[in-house]
C-alpha cells in the first residue's frame, strides 16, 4: 500500500468512526478518558523508554535545548497528562448543549445546539503531551482524531497512541476513532491536508513555516495555532516589585513555550529606576538581553536590538527591551509586531489598563498578570488542543466547546411557507 493509500485509509476509518462516536453518552466518553489516564500511569516505564529513543536522536542531531525540553517526558509530565484527561472527563459534555432557542411568529420552535466537528486532523511537532491532550479533547467533544506528530517524537507518540487505543476500545470507543499516521515522511502532511472528503478541520501546531505552508496548501479548513510573540508593557504607574516578578515569570519560568514574553516595553518615566534592577535579575538567570538605543543609554552592557528582534519569537532565554514614551506607543508597537496571542500591561491606573485591554488586538490581554496563564488548563478548559491566533471559529485556548460547531433543530406542527 502506498503512503497516499495508507493515509486515505486512516482518514476513511476516522470518518466512519466519527459517525459513531458523536452518539456516545457523556458517561461512556468519561469512562474512556479515565481508562486512558490510568493506562498512561500504569505504562509509565514503557512511555519513558520510547521517549529515551527519541531524545537520543535529538542529541545526535544537536537539536536546541528548547526543542529537547519540549520533547522530554518525565514521570511528572506523564502524571500531568493523565490528570489532564481526568479534568477533561470532569467537565460538562458540550455535545447537545442548547446555545439558543426561539419560537417564531408561526409557531416554529428553533433550537441551536452544539454538535461535533467530525474528523479533526492534528499536525504537531515535538510535544508528545499533545498526543494525549488532543485525543482526549476530541473524544470528549465527540470527534474522531487523526494524529500526525513530528518525526523526532515518533517513538513516544506511537507508544502513547497504542496505550490509549488498548485502554479505550474495551470501554466502548468505536474502532478507528484515534488514528495515528505511522510515518516520518514529510509527504504525509501534504497528503493529509488534501483529504477534505474525510477530514473536517486541520489544526497545525508547531513552527511558523510549517503552519504557513499548511494554511497555503490545505483544501481542508485550517485553524491556526500561530506563533507567540508576546509583550509585557510596564506602565509609569506600575508597582515595580510586582512588575519584576511578573516579567521574570513570563520570560524565565518556561521560555520555550508560546505564551512566554519575548519583548518587554517600559515607560520612559520609570525606566531609570526599573530597568537596572530588572536587567540584573534577568542576567542572574542567564537571559540574553537586547535593547533599543534608549535602553542602552541606561544599561550599556546589553546588545543593541534591531527590527528583526521586534519580529522574533525566541522560544529561549533571549529578551528584547524597548523604552516607550507613552501608552499609545506601547499599543502601536504591540499591534504592529505582536502575533495576536497574549499581551499584558502592568499598572495601577485603571483608565490606562482599560484602554490597553480594549485597544490591543490579541486573543488574550492581561492586566497585572503573567502571559504564562494563556493555557487551556489555566483557563479552566481542562486542556487545550491549541491556541488559535485567528478570529474565525475560535480564538485563544481551544477546549471542548471550540471543537464543536452547531446545527439548528426546528420543531413544527404542519407549518408551510407562503
Amino acid at each position: 500500500m502506498t503512503l497516499k493509500e495508507k493515509i486515505k485509509e486512516n482518514a476513511s476509518l476516522a470518518k466512519i468512526a466519527a459517525g459513531k462516536i458523536k452518539n456516545l453518552s457523556a458517561t461512556v466518553k468519561n469512562g474512556i478518558l479515565l481508562a486512558i489516564a490510568s493506562a498512561l500511569e500504569k505504562n509509565e516505564k514503557e512511555i519513558l523508554e520510547a521517549n529515551r529513543k527519541d531524545l537520543h536522536l535529538t542529541r545526535e542531531k544537536k537539536c536546541s535545548c528548547a526543542f529537547i525540553e519540549r520533547l522530554t517526558l518525565t514521570r511528572e509530565r506523564i502524571k500531568s497528562m493523565a490528570d489532564g484527561l481526568r479534568k477533561v472527563a470532569s467537565l460538562p459534555d458540550p455535545v447537545g448543549e442548547t446555545i439558543g432557542e426561539i419560537v417564531r411568529y408561526n409557531g416554529l420552535r428553533i433550537k441551536k445546539v452544539r454538535v461535533p466537528l467530525g474528523v479533526i486532523g492534528i499536525i504537531y511537532e515535538s510535544r508528545p503531551n499533545v498526543t494525549c491532550d488532543a485525543a482526549g479533547l476530541c473524544l470528549k467533544s465527540g470527534n474522531a482524531v487523526l494524529l500526525r506528530g513530528g518525526s523526532f517524537a515518533f517513538n513516544s507518540n506511537l507508544c502513547l497512541v497504542k496505550i490509549m487505543i488498548e485502554a479505550a476500545l474495551p470501554k466502548g470507543l468505536p474502532e478507528g476513532s484515534i488514528q495515528f499516521i505511522e510515518t516520518t515522511e514529510r509527504e504525509a502532511i501534504g497528503e493529509l491536508i488534501c483529504l477534505d472528503e474525510f477530514i473536517d478541520v486541520i489544526i497545525p501546531r508547531g513552527g511558523e513555516e510549517m503552519i504557513k505552508n499548511i494554511k497555503s496548501n490545505s483544501s481542508v479548513p485550517v485553524i491556526t495555532h500561530g506563533k507567540g510573540l508576546c509583550h509585557i508593557y510596564v506602565d509609569k504607574e506600575a508597582i515595580l516589585e510586582q512588575a519584576q516578578k511578573i516579567c521574570f515569570n513570563a520570560k524565565v519560568q518556561r521560555p520555550g513555550v508560546c505564551n512566554a514574553m519575548e519583548t518587554l516595553l517600559i515607560h520612559k518615566d520609570i525606566a531609570k529606576e526599573f530597568l537596572p534592577k530588572m536587567v540584573k535579575i534577568f542576567e542572574e538567570a542567564a537571559v540574553e538581553l537586547r535593547g533599543c538605543k534608549k535602553t542602552k543609554k541606561i544599561v550599556s552592557s546589553i546588545k543593541e536590538a534591531t527590527v528583526e528582534d521586534w519580529e522574533t519569537e525566541y522560544l529561549s532565554l533571549i529578551l528584547s527591551i524597548k523604552i516607550v514614551d507613552s501608552l499609545n506607543e506601547a499599543i502601536e508597537h504591540i499591534n504592529q509586531y505582536g502575533s495576536q496571542h497574549s499581551e499584558a500591561i502592568i499598572t495601577e491606573n485603571k483608565e490606562r489598563a482599560e484602554q490597553f485591554l480594549s485597544r490591543v488586538d490579541a486573543a488574550s490581554v492581561y492586566w497585572n498578570a503573567s502571559t504564562r496563564f494563556s493555557d487551556g488548563e489555566e483557563f479552566g478548559l481542562g486542556a487545550e488542543i491549541g491556541i488559535s491566533t485567528q478570529k474565525l471559529h475560535a480564538r485563544g485556548p481551544m477546549g471542548l466547546r471550540e471543537l464543536t460547531t452547531y446545527k439548528f433543530l426546528i420543531y413544527g406542527n404542519g407549518q408551510i411557507r407562503t
